[in-house]
């Protein structure tokens, strides 16, 4: 295979160094400058991106990636690197977002703005990173999996006039993986931390409403592949089977899949009976929706 390779300059997007290699993961800004309601200039106020490229001839899809942690703090190992890696084995870009959260001073709209920019972004650099900017995905896990569900139903197709190019590109994904999400606020089965992390303490009702995702739904929502554990005893599934039948009373086309057993935060769950089929059946879903054309590689 070529070794497919990106240059890009510092200049343009605020690295710190002018080109991404596959195999090589850098670490760059989702903006130049400070980003929307930063409250001061260090790292925890700076949202980034790791970009992962797989080798690949033709230009590739990408993943997205937004890792969970109760819009606390971030779980950038199992629901982030491994995950990368994994959409690189079949032939995916990987794009790890690490955003503002709570444990960093922010609230909302601060994670969804990453959230969005960073699809943006994906989409601007696509000619540069190998990728098809019409095969731009997401994933997400647990609170990921709430903001995964925020950009599945919160999105524009960009702002033609805006002096900065990135925010031209459309932010909606062209499809959607939700693994053990938080979708619904303001329920019995919602996952409080997550809520009480993302808009305090006192939540108004049109907030709660409008970050309930299920509620947000419409036929203009991405396909989805949905999955959830019945023992997940931190973020219950009744979230993840309020989502599907949202996105199956508004004929989106997607897919679910609940396992008996396992914890909540099993990433790809390769030690759990059942719930490790999660990937290969993902995998052949995307094969499906057209999104990996190719076989998966070997390693």
């Amino acid at each position: 295979m070529v070794l497919a390779f990106a240059a890009v300059w510092a200049a343009t997007c605020g690295w710190t160094t002018s080109l991404i290699r596959a195999g090589e993961p850098m670490t760059v800004r989702l903006w130049d400058g400070d980003a929307p309601g930063a409250v001061g200039t260090s790292e925890d106020d700076v949202p980034t991106a790791i970009v992962y490229l797989p080798e690949s001839e033709q230009p590739t899809a990408a993943m997205v990636i937004f890792p969970g942690g109760g819009y606390g703090h971030l779980a950038m190992d199992h629901e982030g690197h491994q995950i990368a890696e994994w959409a690189n084995q079949m032939g995916m870009a990987g794009i790890i977002v690490s955003y503002r959260h709570r444990r960093r001073g922010y609230g909302h709209p601060a994670p969804m703005l990453d959230a969005q920019r960073a699809i943006r972004l994906t989409r601007h650099h696509s000619q540069q990173w190998n990728i098809a900017p019409e095969r731009v995905g997401v994933i997400g896990f647990s609170a990921g999996g709430h903001l995964c569900t925020t950009t599945l139903t919160h999105f524009d197709s960009g702002q033609p006039q805006a002096s900065d190019p990135i925010d031209r590109q459309s932010c909606r994904p062209d499809f959607g993986i939700v693994c053990y999400a938080v979708v619904a606020l303001g329920e019995s089965y919602t996952h409080r931390g997550s809520q009480r992390n993302l808009l305090g303490p006192d939540p108004s009702e049109q907030d709660l409403r409008a970050l309930s995702n299920e509620k947000q739904v419409t036929e203009q929502t991405p396909p989805c592949f949905v999955w959830h554990t019945a023992e997940d005893k931190s973020v219950l599934v009744e979230n993840s089977l309020r989502f599907y039948s949202a996105l199956a009373e508004h004929k989106v086309p997607a897919e679910l899949h609940v396992f008996p057993a396992g914890r909540h935060g099993i990433g790809l769950g390769a030690d759990v009976p059942g719930a490790r089929q999660w990937p290969t059946l993902c995998r052949q879903w995307l094969e499906r929706l057209g999104v990996v054309t190719e076989a998966p590689a070997k390693g």
